[in-house]
């Protein structure tokens, strides 16, 4: 019900109630049953065994699982018992779907967080009499009664306010607390943060006090407009989520295509079946990357490691990598670009701007704070965020001011008067001070201060003063005047009080850009990133603020909230890299914002503080809370916070995904062509009817130990120092782009041919019994194995690994050196050996694996000298907008 269009009298009537008496109790009761309990519902959450089971659904995996199946069953019908196989592709399946499951448990926890912030008891009127009740109790018509310090227990129509102002930040993104009038009627179309006359739950009364009738409780309030936002809206796949699916249906379709195709044409030669079943398992293990999944798992672990280290916590593990293709950065301005706290930035006196550490510019700013409510209680500021501006601002502290200048009266501030006075003790009399609105004020001076001295101030000056106003004011400051007077005894009468006042100057305030916002902004455009400013605030503060941190210029477009609910989807989307600043919006505008860009294949990152904005958090690809201000809503509903609420750690965090996409990529090169050269020395043994060159259990070995640890130590590469002059990488961009699956597919052959002839050299040249090739399987193994180590090296840049340095990852280098001790041992100790039924080898033997096993870093070499002359290979970097 929009009740903020009507007045409150008609509100009253609507909702059938009286405004002096309350309900009844009960037609309370009546309404608590009708309505509901005024609370946020909680959403239903899976249990722990539908948790776990659904990490099942992935195609590999249920590959994984078939095979594990088979071969026990296989083993069972030949009677050796040899389950191995089964139990290690088991432990690999559960293993994953242990760490997913974890990953679940951490889901968000915004409506939690949004219970939280509920007042726990209302002051309510009941049948003419004031009771305390608790807040779910409350029922639209009720009649609330509030003071400043109150939490807002529901929606309310305000129908007696006194110098009623809310803190709305939160919800509305406005900087200062609201002023709130019973008696204003808004537009049907007022944003929140234009309705007056409203309260609204979970945001709190700053100073002043009001009577209000309940409007709407639990989901039906604005908060819980939210709450079901949050219901509704699914965080969408990470970029690399969906390439990795992608990924792993078309290996899976594969390698069950291979096995089928490998099984019928056994079957056409006459071999066993049970033969064929294990050849087929050989072969889908050998394709299938069964360390992948844990891989990346830890490699974007070890990513949030190194994050919090620069103060980003990363709260879901995908959004390390989504980080590295964002490419429009949506930022809420109130607490993120900007400080959030009032600040005296500018002075214009008598002869115009000046320095704010000038005499006459402190003396205003003392004058200030003399005529001032807010307090400083050992260091920490207390009271309207534009008093405790100017206290930061002077000088002299407020105690010792007033420990010459004691305060002897006060006329408090009102909306109408637009102005605040207070008298001031002196050695002569009084003095009288007072700060308002600059047109009110310096109607009511005849004389200003200019200098040391003081000169009338006729009506030309006055011109000159309104026009400084107005200078001010197009920066979008927020002015204040301030003017003083001396006198014996203090006037009878308050307007007599306020007349012919010396005018001292005029005081700008804003909420300024938080430090280093401007470089990180202009570092974003450098990487090919659009940052765009979301606020709740009005159009000229907010594109002057973007103007000044360079997300803005003149020919900037600005559109308000009202003017997105004008447009259509289609034609938002069609026009939405017009606009850079967005202002006025409500929670729902944010959404519609961010699901724009997303329909144009952007990659988007939503940065914000407050409960409004929790509901573009999560439907953000990556969104990012403040730490140190932001809500425990925005908080939970992010899948990143920073924990200096600086949004230039936001760059940072962007640098660190970009290399860790880089390394993913690498890990997912270096796994993938290995498995190739897996996949091919079975199937051309198969083809050459040739005994199988390597066991399933062997293989295992290779995908679990020789495989995995380099590509762990691949996850942690140092990050290449041009990584944010490069553009950043499309929503639509495959996992092999950039001739990354030409590149996985010739090496994975150079790594099956090595090891292929490994094996038939073992074969032919050094085992008595071709049939039972116990040599020509080991050297094949072992080439397998060390030729894939070497290969690792190859993986860590597109140029020569030689201009890194051999030795500059000193973790891949500890990996490759323990896989080899491994290795040589499954070789040499014989309880090992006859686990992995291989045979011991002579020093020649060594040789010819060792000098097969270097070649790949031979070949890879002189592919990337030659690549390097090729000309456009890197990409040129585009404007989001010609994505």
């Amino acid at each position: 019900m929009e009740l903020h269009s009507v007045s409150w009298r008609e509100a009253a009537e609507r909702l059938e109630t009286d405004s002096e008496r309350g309900l009844s109790r009960g037609e309370a009761q009546k309404r608590l049953l009708k309505f509901g309990k005024n609370e946020i519902r909680e959403t239903k959450r899976k249990n722990l065994i539908i948790r776990f089971f659904s990490q099942f659904q992935d195609f590999m995996v249920l590959i994984l699982l078939a095979s594990a199946a088979v071969s026990f069953f296989v083993s069972r019908m030949r009677g050796d018992n040899e389950f191995i196989d089964s139990i290690i592709i088991l432990a690999i399946v559960l293993c994953n779907a242990v760490i997913g499951m974890v990953q679940e448990l951490r889901a968000d926890k915004a409506i939690e967080a949004l219970k939280k912030l509920s007042s726990p008891h209302a002051r309510v009127l009941r049948e003419g009499r004031k009771h305390t009740v608790e807040s779910w109790e409350l029922v639209p018509g009720d009649v609330v009664i509030l003071k400043a310090g109150d939490l807002v227990p529901a929606d309310i129509r305000l129908t007696k306010s006194v110098e009623l102002q809310a803190e709305e930040s939160a919800l509305t993104g406005e900087s200062v607390p609201a002023e709130k009038d019973a008696n204003a009627v808004c537009s049907e179309d007022a944003t929140l943060a234009e309705r007056k006359n409203m309260l609204f739950a979970s945001t709190g009364i700053a100073s002043g006090a009001g009577v209000g009738i309940v409007t709407a409780t639990g989901m039906d309030t604005s908060m819980g407009q939210i709450a079901k936002m949050l219901e509704n809206e699914k965080a969408p796949m990470t970029p690399l989520q969906q390439k990795l699916k992608q990924t792993g249906k078309v290996l899976g379709i594969g390698v069950v295509v291979i096995c089928a195709v490998i099984f019928t044409l056994g079957l056409i030669q006459k071999i066993e079946p049970l033969e064929m079943f294990m050849i087929a398992i050989s072969l889908g293990v050998a394709a299938i990357p069964e360390g992948l999944t844990a891989v990346v798992t830890i490699v974007l672990a070890m990513g949030i490691k190194r994050m919090a280290q620069k103060r980003a916590i990363v709260r879901h593990m995908p959004a390390v990598e989504t980080l590295g293709s964002t490419q429009v950065i949506c930022s809420d301005k109130t607490g993120t670009l900007t400080q959030n706290k009032m600040t005296v930035t500018a002075f214009s006196g008598a002869y115009g701007e000046e320095k704010l550490d000038t005499p006459a510019a402190q003396f205003a700013l003392e004058l200030a704070t003399l005529c001032n409510n807010s307090e400083d209680q050992e260091g920490k500021l207390f009271g309207d965020p534009t008093e405790t501006a100017f206290l930061r601002a002077c000088h002299t502290a407020k105690s010792t001011l007033e420990q010459s200048f004691p305060r002897a009266g006060e006329i408090a501030f009102t909306s109408a008067r637009k102005m605040m006075t207070t008298a001031h003790r002196t050695a002569d009399g009084y003095r009288i001070i007072s700060k308002g609105a600059p047109d009110v004020l310096i109607a009511r001076c005849s004389q200003m201060r200019k200098g040391s001295t003081i000169v009338p101030l006729s009506g030309s000056l006055k011109a000159k003063l309104m026009a400084d106003n107005s200078a001010l004011a197009e920066r979008a400051l927020r002015v204040l005047a301030v003017a003083y007077k001396d006198v014996s005894s203090l006037p009878g009468d308050d307007n007599e009080t306020e007349s012919n006042l010396i005018f001292c100057g005029l005081i700008g305030m804003e909420d300024p850009p938080r430090q280093g916002v401007k470089a990180a902004v202009a570092e974003c455009k450098r990487a090919g990133i659009l940052p765009v400013m979301i606020t709740g605030d009005h159009a000229a503060t907010a594109l002057a603020i973007g103007k000044r941190i360079g997300i803005a210029d003149d020919t900037s477009g600005v559109i308000t909230g009202a003017e997105l609910d004008r447009l259509s989807e289609g034609e938002l989307s069609r026009r939405i890299f017009e606009y850079r600043i967005f202002a006025r919006v409500s929670p729902e505008h944010k959404v519609k914002i961010v699901k724009a860009f997303q329909r144009r294949g952007m990659v988007v990152a939503m940065t914000g503080d407050g409960v409004n904005d929790a509901p573009a958090l999560k439907s953000a690809d990556i969104g990012c809370a403040m730490g140190k201000n932001g809500t425990e809503v925005a908080k939970s509903a992010a899948d990143m916070v920073l924990t200096d609420d600086n949004f230039s750690t936001i760059v940072t965090a962007v640098r660190e995904g970009r290399g860790i996409y880089k390394n993913i990529r690498k890990t997912i090169h270096f796994l993938l062509s290995c498995n190739i050269g897996e996949i091919l020395v079975v199937f051309v043994a198969f083809l050459l009817r040739a005994p199988a060159p390597l066991l399933a259990i062997q293989l295992l070995w290779v995908n679990l130990v020789t495989d995995s640890l380099p590509a762990l130590a691949l996850g942690a590469d140092p990050i290449e120092r041009d990584v944010m002059e490069e553009p950043p990488h499309r929503k639509n961009e495959g996992i092999f782009s950039g001739g990354m699956g030409f590149s996985v597919a010739a090496e994975g052959c150079l790594v099956g041919a090595l090891a292929l002839l490994a094996y038939t050299i073992g074969r032919v040249w050094f085992d008595t019994d071709p049939m039972e090739p116990w040599i020509g399987r080991t050297m094949g193994f072992a080439v397998l194995s060390l030729s894939q180590l070497i290969h690792s090296f190859n993986m860590r840049s597109e140029h020569s690994v030689l201009k890194l340095g051999l030795f500059s990852n000193k973790k891949l280098l500890a990996a490759c050196a323990l896989c080899c001790a491994l290795m040589v041992s499954v070789i040499l100790v014989p309880a090992l050996s006859a686990m992995f039924k291989t045979a011991a080898l002579n020093g020649l033997q060594w040789l010819i694996v060792i000098g097969l096993s270097l070649f790949p870093l031979v070949a890879v070499e002189g592919e990337k000298l030659l690549l390097d002359h090729v000309p456009g290979r890197k990409r040129d970097k585009k404007d989001p907008r010609s994505r």
